[in-house]
């Protein structure tokens, strides 16, 4: 019975550990998923005016990576890859750039699109160089309202609409009568 006992109690002892340690590896799994989800692939795009404007942004597990298509003088489109420590290096010049109070992210108004520099550093800060310093840079109104006119890409307009109140609208009913309803529920007959 004394063989028992121990053997259940080392039996019970194994399941706990084996427990614990599922759930600390757990934790810190979904912790780095949740860090390479921040991580983007984008396309980014140079304007006529010379400035880069971002056309599709996608979450990637890899690493944080984009093509640049600029308009050669000759009219031709090139496209080139820059890998995430290009992006990085860029992004960084950026922000003492801000720092230092001459960024172009954090100033008032501008036309259509930023430098490259600035593009990336309003698009992927967070993804590139922490979550703290793309918090902080997030709360100065000039900078996310220039990052917002960098990024025309689908994802970004998806993630702004999803953050948007849902609105109603007004539906003809296959009977002619109208109903109003909002997005997201049905509306059936009428």
């Amino acid at each position: 019975m004394k063989h028992l006992k121990s053997l259940a109690t080392g039996v019970m002892l194994g399941s706990m550990g084996f427990t614990v340690s599922s759930v600390i590896s757990g934790c810190s799994g979904s912790h780095q998923e949740e860090q390479q989800a921040q991580n983007k692939f984008l396309v980014i795009e140079q304007l006529s005016n010379g400035k880069y404007v971002v056309v599709e942004e996608i979450p990637t597990n890899g690493p944080s990576r984009a093509i640049i298509r600029e308009k050669n003088p000759d009219g031709t489109v090139s496209e080139r890859v820059m890998t995430e420590e290009e992006m990085k290096r860029l992004a960084e010049q950026e922000y003492q750039k801000v720092q230092n109070g001459t960024s172009e992210t954090t100033q008032p108004g501008g036309g259509e699109g930023m430098g490259l520099a600035g593009t990336i550093l309003a698009v992927a800060a967070g993804s590139l160089l922490g979550n703290m310093i793309g918090n902080a840079l997030m709360n100065n109104s000039n900078f996310r309202q220039r990052a917002s006119t960098v990024n025309r890409s689908a994802y970004s307009r998806s993630k702004s609409r999803s953050a948007t109140t849902k609105r109603s609208s007004t539906r003809k009913s296959y009977f002619g009568s109208s109903r109003r309803s909002s997005y997201g529920s049905r509306s059936f007959g009428g």
